[in-house]
């Protein structure tokens, strides 16, 4: 049996593997307070559903059911995981609030379901995204639990706000840039270099807390970019 083909999807097993820890210790974090773990393993998982495309295009090695299991293991790693860590951080509340109200941040995964099947027949997104990624979705919840936990557990009306704010934008038909270079070459890549330049500057001055900043400056910068292209 040949192994090259398979390599892609064994990478995007690590993802789904990934995901699937980011859950539990979400779920854990209820207790412990700690969205370290979560965070990690959904960065993690985030490496490997870059690394799974690459070694597709390196080893050619493209499959209708690679295409498949690549939006499967996303579901689980970012729809599924950030709405962990959503409903987590409201469960852990110090205000009183009714206790159903944890399980809007499950709100998440139904919007990341639909995102990733329209992703998946939408011809259009070929080199860029309509609507927000849902790594970058996810990133951006586990970003808030690692750093700001302590603010939103007091403010969890503040938290489903922006969960149904950034749910929206999944499926919204905002272009959304790649970070995928083809080349090098500064021309036709400006707007990555931009977003690349801002998230070193965010990484400086905010550390370990940039992450949230920088999936807002990606979105921004997306917005902005037809203002530059079309000045008139």
């Amino acid at each position: 049996m040949k192994i090259k083909p398979h390599i892609p999807n064994l990478i995007t097993a690590l993802n789904v593997i990934c995901g699937c820890f980011s859950v539990f210790f979400s779920f854990k974090a209820i207790m412990t307070g700690d969205f370290t773990l979560p965070l990690y393993f959904m960065a993690a998982a985030a490496v490997f559903d870059f690394l799974d495309g690459m070694a597709a295009r390196l080893l050619n090695a493209y499959s209708a059911m690679g295409k498949q299991l690549d939006s499967l293991a996303d579901m689980i790693s970012f729809g599924l995981a950030p709405g962990a860590i959503v409903v987590a951080l409201i469960g852990r509340t110090a205000v009183d609030v009714p206790d159903w109200l944890p399980f809007v941040g499950f709100v998440i995964p139904v919007f990341s379901a639909f995102r990733l099947a329209k992703f998946n027949i939408d011809e259009r997104q070929t080199t860029g995204f309509l609507g927000l990624p849902t790594p970058a979705n996810a990133l951006f919840f586990g970003g808030l639990a690692y750093s700001y936990s302590d603010f939103f557990i007091g403010q969890p009306y503040y938290l489903i706000a922006i969960t149904l704010i950034f749910s929206i934008l999944l499926i919204t038909n905002i272009p959304m840039f790649s970070l995928k270079f083809k080349n090098l070459k500064l021309k036709g890549n400006e707007i990555r270099y931009i977003f690349l330049l801002c998230a070193i500057l965010l990484i400086i001055f905010l550390t370990t807390n940039a992450l949230p900043a920088i999936i807002l400056i990606y979105i921004l910068i997306s917005v902005l970019s037809p203002l530059f292209k079309n000045p008139h």
